[in-house]
């Protein structure tokens, strides 16, 4: 079986386990009153979790394939492949979850996604540079004014805590 189709399987269970604590493990400790509306806390990963197993069947089932013969990862030739980018992305995504509490959201994730769109081969900086600040402070806007959520913008140290 291929590459493609092993991981279609383990996310599958892994979209089966999650649609059953969805479906049946949220909503028994809901509240009555919460009970009643139309839209509930389990309503988005019940969503999520059919979208995964459908999109897994999909893949598993090989419907998606307009070729007869899939180009499977030839194990042979991993150097060929871009695998310090990778690596180098995940390393990025490590560091910005650890940064993101004492350095705060703006300053990390505007560093997360130009470091990261710069790994990814773009090179023009005075072009990254500002859609990275944008794309954060309209997240940060969105997360903290429109959700309610709150997220520390600034470093601890800049706005006292």
């Amino acid at each position: 079986m291929a590459l493609d189709r092993w991981i279609a399987l383990v996310l599958l269970g892994i979209c089966m386990a999650y649609g059953y604590t969805a479906w049946f493990t949220m909503d028994g400790s809901l509240a009555p009153f919460i009970r009643r509306n139309p839209v509930w806390p389990s309503t988005f990963p019940k969503v999520l979790s059919i979208l995964g197993i459908i999109a897994s069947l999909i893949i598993l089932f090989g419907i998606e394939k307009s070729e007869p013969k899939p180009a499977e990862i030839d194990y042979r030739r991993l150097h060929e492949y871009h695998l310090g980018q990778a690596l180098l992305l995940l390393a990025l995504m490590v560091t910005y979850a650890l940064c993101l509490r004492p350095l705060g959201f703006i300053f990390s994730t505007s560093a997360f996604l130009f470091l990261g769109s710069f790994t990814l081969g773009e090179r023009r900086w005075h072009f990254m540079l500002p859609v990275a600040l944008i794309a954060t402070c309209v997240v940060w806007y969105l997360v903290q004014e429109v959700l309610g959520i709150y997220m520390r913008p600034l470093p601890g140290f800049i706005i006292g805590g």
